[in-house]
């Protein structure tokens, strides 16, 4: 059963879900909206069909995708740029509500063409930036530039290892962005902190609240997670 939303203020929760399991207890804790993938470890990466056919077909908030290739930097070669493309059009085929990408040139500076490629190609999708903003050279001039490409959203913790720490330069670009474009503060969000973010005025917040998961033994395995809702619904209650 879905949690009543404990709160009415002006502040939404995106949760960063890289299952099912973690997708399912982000709607029943009361997350405003769902970030897609898989395989966090390496930072996230698109999300398999299947995965997003279950998702989108039987969570009733909406669901953003990562449209991410492979880990590692963003610069992407032809052919991976081409396979973003075509799960991006496979998200809109299946119902999703945003997608979340971006490419970055190897001097550090956002992929103009690119990037407004993707941007066009989501349409009427909403667009988030991802964090791959958070290893720009110039924040202040990225953001500029993604307001012109036409990006919804960047997700950020303000180029630093938590989001609490970059709290500084989230405000400063909050300020720039004068509601172009919304600024999401994500990385080591929880319950201890978002109020911080929302005194500093921001309306969005990004968090994965994981907890760490059990999977048995096997030579294959990694250390695996999911979405807690009680975490999740520490972060509403908080705000």
């Amino acid at each position: 059963m879905r949690f009543p939303l404990s709160w009415g203020m002006n502040m939404k929760l995106e949760i960063c879900a890289n299952s099912y399991q973690s997708a399912k207890n982000a709607y029943d804790a009361g997350a405003h909206r769902i970030e897609l993938c898989q395989e966090l470890s390496v930072g996230g990466i698109t999300p398999s069909y299947g995965l997003l056919k279950k998702v989108v077909g039987e969570i009733d908030i909406p669901v953003f995708v990562l449209i991410r290739p492979r880990g590692g930097n963003f610069v992407y070669s032809d052919n991976e740029f081409q396979v973003m493309k075509t799960d991006i059009q496979l998200c809109k085929d299946l119902g999703c509500k945003g997608i979340v990408s971006g490419v970055l040139n190897s001097d550090k500076t956002i992929d103009i063409k690119r990037t407004k490629e993707l941007v066009e190609l989501s349409k009427p999708l909403e667009f988030t930036f991802h964090r791959a903003f958070d290893e720009v050279r110039n924040p202040k001039e990225a953001l500029l530039q993604l307001i012109e490409l036409g990006a919804d959203r960047v997700l950020t913790s303000g180029q630093k290892t938590t989001a609490e720490e970059g709290l500084e330069l989230l405000i400063e670009l909050n300020v720039l962005a004068e509601n172009r474009i919304t600024i999401i503060a994500g990385g080591g969000v929880s319950s201890e902190n978002v109020m911080l973010f929302k005194e500093a005025g921001l309306t969005e917040v990004h968090a994965s609240a994981s907890t760490p998961k059990e999977d048995g033994n096997s030579m294959f395995s990694l250390p695996m997670t999911f979405s807690d809702p009680i975490k999740i619904k520490a972060i509403l209650d908080a705000i």
